[in-house]
């Protein structure tokens, strides 16, 4: 039988530390945070690891749109079957979203490999389009490094601030909904309208810096609720890649229709 004595020395004469007989705490939990004691800490590794696979997933989508815009067969096949692209791409994100609680890990990581893999079919050929309008490589490259510029900040600035971004989150979405219900009109009623499009290109460039740092903050605060550190690693890595990919093309548009 244990002894609760708290005066109690060990077999080296030495005092026993107060509490090292309880039961450990309960395991950590993204729902819950992790504690230590009664204290919660930040969860930097998954942050570290969203990061980790957020790269990976840039770099696949990078040599998928290298490789479609050196193939002119590869090319033609990513056109023809754009739509079939598109709903594919759709497919994984919203299959990520609402089924990561149910998903083992691996396969979850591997779905978001595929999504950047096709999604880099379609970035190269948008971004070829680009080549060939007035924007040209100066534009597409200015757009790159501006892209990567504020994302950086943004997840800087979402790391170290104080200030607590949740009641941010439900404006940005509701905005983001309001841009998309604008661009799909934009479409059919001023196609080819270039303040339209930079207004539109400017509107989205600040959303989706708003979102990367509330996304880092989240993710550092480890507010990911029901799903374990490797699944909320993977969700982390969509999230912040989704706002990379998004700041690029935003500022495209900018860039496209200011030249």
């Amino acid at each position: 039988m244990f002894n609760n004595d708290p005066n109690r020395t060990n077999q080296y004469g030495q005092s026993q530390p107060q509490g090292w007989d309880q039961p450990s705490a309960a395991p950590n939990t993204l729902s819950d945070g992790v504690r230590v004691g009664a204290a919660s800490v930040p969860r930097q590794g998954f942050l570290t690891a969203s990061f980790v696979w957020m790269f990976v997933g840039l770099l696949l989508s990078a040599g998928a749109g290298l490789f479609v815009m050196n193939n002119e067969q590869a090319l033609q096949q990513v056109v023809n079957n754009w739509i079939i692209l598109i709903i594919a791409e759709l497919g994984l994100v919203l299959g990520l979203s609402f089924l990561i609680t149910r998903l083992n890990p691996m396969v979850a990581l591997g779905a978001f490999f595929v999504y950047a893999l096709l999604n880099g079919l379609t970035l190269g050929v948008i971004v070829l389009a680009y080549m060939g309008t007035t924007a040209g490589v100066s534009g597409v490259v200015t757009a790159f490094l501006g892209a990567s510029a504020i994302f950086a900040g943004a997840a800087i600035y979402g790391y170290a601030t104080k200030r607590d971004l949740t009641s941010l989150g439900g404006i940005l979405f509701m905005g983001l909904i309001g841009l998309i219900v604008v661009m799909i009109a934009q479409m059919f009623l001023f196609p080819g309208d270039a303040m339209i499009n930079i207004a539109i290109g400017v509107v989205g460039v600040v959303l989706f810096t708003g979102l990367t740092a509330y996304h880092v903050q989240q993710l550092k605060a480890g507010a990911v609720e029901g799903i374990n550190a490797d699944s909320a690693s993977v969700m982390g890595a969509l999230v912040l890649y989704l706002a990379f990919v998004n700041l690029f093309l935003f500022l495209l548009r900018i860039f496209g229709s200011n030249r």
